[in-house]
């Protein structure tokens, strides 16, 4: 069994990056979302990224930080969210975005993992996202052909793993982990444990480790919450 697990990020991502190249990132916001890589990827100076994500995190934080640094020159995503840089890189025609609904998007990074070039959907029929798309009617209703996702590079965030590289996603940091490892030619993971093999139940297992190329473990982390909101406080 080859040795997945590197010293940190930064090995772990060594000959991997160029410029110019498409990396699907998993997490949703700043739940799940693989921060180690991510500053690594900043620290190297890499740019010209197409990169495929739900958001692109929060000003400064997560992806945010890429957009900051002026790394990234496409954003394939379905959400803006709170990153008011990505809104105004947007708006100014610094970055280019491709919308793409969230549930398609999901499924366009599965697809392409599972080696299917296209599949048709009646989301987004009658809207923006269907214009210069090809069309087919099934059954008398309209569907859009969309294109799955392959990227050079999977960067994902997982809870534990073993050696072998069989990973488990705790609850909802879970988000788009999964598809987005399969659709990279080589994933790279961080986790917060990693255990000896045969410690994990396989019914447990998310991820099987053939998709796995190289670890890290990101451990500790300072949990950070995208959008706080508190409940008013009821007069005694």
């Amino acid at each position: 069994m080859a040795n997945k697990l590197y010293t940190d990020a930064a090995a772990a991502l060594e000959g991997v990056l160029f410029d110019g190249m498409t990396i699907c990132a998993g997490g949703f916001g700043l739940c799940g979302i693989p921060e180690r890589l991510i500053d690594a990827i900043e620290a190297s100076g890499v740019k010209d990224l197409t990169i495929a994500s739900n958001n692109a995190g929060i000003d400064g934080q997560g992806l945010g930080k890429l957009l900051r640094s002026r790394q990234v020159k496409k954003m394939i995503s379905s959400y803006v969210g709170e990153n008011k840089e990505f809104e105004r890189q947007y708006l100014s025609g610094e970055l280019e975005v491709e919308f793409c609904p969230q549930g398609t998007l999901a499924e366009r990074c599965r697809a392409g993992g599972a080696g299917i070039p296209g599949f048709y959907t009646k989301t987004g029929v009658g809207t923006q996202v269907a214009e210069g798309k090809e069309t087919k009617v099934f059954d008398g209703q309209e569907y859009i052909l969309e294109r799955g996702i392959r990227a050079d590079l999977a960067i994902i965030k997982g809870w534990k793993a073993d050696e072998s590289g069989n990973l488990i996603f705790r609850k909802t940091a879970r988000n788009f982990n999964q598809p987005m490892a399969t659709a990279g030619k080589i994933c790279v993971a961080e986790v917060e444990e990693i255990v000896p093999v045969g410690s994990l139940d396989p019914d447990t297992i998310h991820l099987p480790g053939i998709y796995v190329k190289r670890m890290i473990v990101g451990a500790p982390y300072d949990k950070q919450i995208e959008f706080r909101t508190v409940r008013e406080r009821v007069p005694a």
